[in-house]
């Protein structure tokens, strides 16, 4: 095994280190260790070893809204409503439960 003589440094936001040795320490992997494996990756993939992309936007939080934001998403969806872009559950159920058999 060839010996460890490298050594990177690079600045992370303390939050982020501390959630991530966190998760390291419960499955039992040092944070050397689980750099070297992604770098190991990188090399073997010939790049990064999982997609970079931007994640999908998610539905706003009720709880995190403003009165204004939450009045806006009642008029987004009350738009759907009159546009005709909506329809029942239970028949989104149904669809389902054909198109799956379940």
């Amino acid at each position: 095994m060839p010996t460890k003589t490298s050594n990177i440094f690079a600045r992370v936001e303390p939050e982020l280190k501390m959630q991530a040795e966190a998760v390291l320490s419960e499955i039992g992997l040092p944070m050397s260790n689980a750099i070297t494996i992604f770098l190991k990756q990188i090399v073997l993939r010939r790049g990064i070893p999982f997609p970079v992309i931007i994640p999908p936007v998610l539905p706003p939080v009720i709880d995190e809204m403003s009165k204004e934001q939450f009045d806006v998403e009642l008029e987004k969806g009350y738009q759907d409503v009159l546009a005709g872009r909506v329809r029942p559950a239970s028949e989104f159920f149904s669809e389902m439960e054909r198109k799956y058999n379940r």
